[in-house]
């Protein structure tokens, strides 16, 4: 009987240690030293939130960036894949249903990220190949001149980030930002 009850008092007191007092401590210090990561990377327009650095957006409309495709069409509750392997007749199908969509509005090969769906559907980035091959159609359905598409093209340039530490990662470009910025810019040019 003894021993019952040091298993049942070490067990509510890790309980309360794990799953109580610590969890605080994490939040408390994740608010206190990393606010706006601890909020939801939110990005706040005009005192508004319109999205997360963390999640990505939907922007379907030819005047804006494209991100990745996404099996869950951005819903962030249900995140995860279509599971579907390289054999899927579905993904095959899905794959050539986007390049087709792509190739009337870029030129060149399409980059492989704006085919394939990312494995939580959530992905906020794209590489800068895709951001510079959707750069005709935006400037296009947006009417620049030529020297709006410049700037376009170096508002690309200017959102690229690279790898951490020079290794880690790829250069990628976070979708929203980006079309925020491209707005600002047509804004400022106006």
């Amino acid at each position: 009987m003894r021993t019952i009850m040091i298993a049942l008092k070490t067990l509510i007191m890790l309980t309360l240690l794990t799953g109580v007092v610590y969890p605080l401590l994490i939040t408390v210090v994740g608010y206190l030293c990393f606010p706006h990561q601890a909020s939801g990377s939110l990005l706040i327009v005009s005192g508004k939130p319109v999205g997360s650095n963390l999640i990505g957006q939907k922007f379907s409309d030819s005047s804006y960036f494209w991100p990745r495709p996404s099996a869950i069409d951005y819903n962030p509750l249900p995140s995860g894949g279509s599971n579907l392997g390289p054999t899927s007749g579905a993904l095959r199908d899905s794959i050539a249903t986007r390049r087709g969509r792509s190739s009337q509005t870029g030129y060149g090969a399409v980059p492989v990220d704006l085919l394939c769906a990312s494995a939580s559907g959530l992905d906020p980035e794209i590489s800068p190949e895709a951001a510079r091959f959707q750069a005709d159609r935006v400037a296009q359905a947006r009417r620049l001149d030529q020297a709006q598409k410049t700037a376009l093209l170096s508002l690309i340039e200017r959102h690229t980030e690279y790898p951490s530490v020079g290794i880690f990662g790829q250069p990628r470009i976070n979708v929203l930002r980006l079309n925020l910025a491209l707005d600002s810019l047509i804004k400022a040019s106006s």
